[in-house]
């Protein structure tokens, strides 16, 4: 059923009915969901603890890792705490202001990711590449440069979209067949023409993220290139070990997003089922992942790690 309103008014609520056509599971949908989220905060909270109190950790790869933590913890606190309350309870209400404060954290956490991961490359292409310089380059002075740059570029990227929404007036539906507002999925509730939405989400993001891959790209190339010329094999090992979980975490990252921004674009046979099913697990999954796959990769937060939750066996 769809409820009209004919206020045109913006300050009237919206409606989130959750993901349409599995109404019957959500229950069943939110013990995985619940537990990811749980496996995501927990990962990222001591990820972000470690870095904060071991000294060993305070080098800019870690630094730009907690930055990634963070952000992660925004992406999923942003959306998930609210799409388990739809499984568990059913439609629910957002506000106006509500629902932009949701597109505008989602959107930017996606955006202030991608420039995270970007930002690290160019340290692990220093690391690598440059290794006598590392330390004149990477100045905190430098890093804190860089996180105020990726962080206020994203800002002005993604700011626009809650001003392109707020200006467009409500007048049919006020409900959103999702999970969480985004941009592209509010925008076409209005009764006005949303080309410059349209436009502007799609290409100015996607081509900033864009610009991101190919710079990363690059970074990666000129590593590989260096690694390679390294004269010893237990050198190229490790310089690729020091990679690995970057290069795990930017697939993690990448291809699920293309995927799904490419699904949406042209994939006009693929239910919508799918697309919002895909959209939730994208805003939980690399969240979760990212901590366990540093974890597990990098040996500085590993030996941490088991010392942190096993002190007495560490000894």
């Amino acid at each position: 059923m769809a409820i009209y309103n004919l206020s045109g008014s913006n300050t009237d609520a919206f409606t989130l009915l959750g993901i349409p056509g599995l109404e019957q599971y959500h229950i069943w949908i939110s013990i995985p969901f619940c537990f990811i989220y749980l496996v995501a905060i927990v990962g990222n909270s001591m990820l972000l603890y470690l870095i904060v109190v071991e000294h060993s950790l305070h080098a800019p790869m870690f630094v730009f890792l907690s930055m990634l933590a963070m952000t992660d913890l925004i992406l999923s606190t942003t959306c998930v705490p609210k799409t388990l309350t739809i499984l568990w309870f059913g439609p629910q209400k957002i506000s106006f202001p509500g629902c932009l404060t949701q597109l505008f954290f989602l959107h930017y956490s996606f955006v202030l990711d991608s420039a995270i991961l970007l930002a690290m490359a160019f340290d692990r292409y220093v690391a690598i590449c440059l290794p006598l310089r590392y330390t004149t380059i990477l100045t905190p002075r430098t890093i804190v440069k860089t996180a105020v740059g990726i962080s206020f570029r994203s800002f002005c990227v993604i700011v626009p979209c809650v001003f392109l929404v707020n200006r467009l007036p409500f007048c049919r539906t006020h409900i959103i067949p999702h999970t969480y507002c985004e941009h592209i999925g509010v925008a076409r509730l209005a009764c006005a023409d949303i080309a410059i939405n349209i436009w502007y989400g799609f290409c100015v993001p996607i081509m900033t993220v864009i610009i991101d891959v190919i710079l990363i790209a690059v970074s990666y190339t000129l590593i590989l290139c260096a690694i390679f010329h390294l004269p010893s094999r237990d050198a190229r090992k490790k310089a690729l070990r020091t990679c690995g979980s970057h290069v795990c975490v930017i697939l993690m990252f990448y291809i699920p997003a293309f995927f799904s921004i490419l699904a949406h674009r042209f994939g006009q046979n693929v239910s919508h089922t799918f697309h919002i099913m895909f959209a939730n697990l994208y805003v939980i999954i690399p969240p979760a992942l990212n901590p366990i796959v540093y974890g597990v990769k990098t040996k500085q937060i590993q030996d941490k790690v088991i010392l942190l939750l096993f002190p007495k066996g560490s000894q």
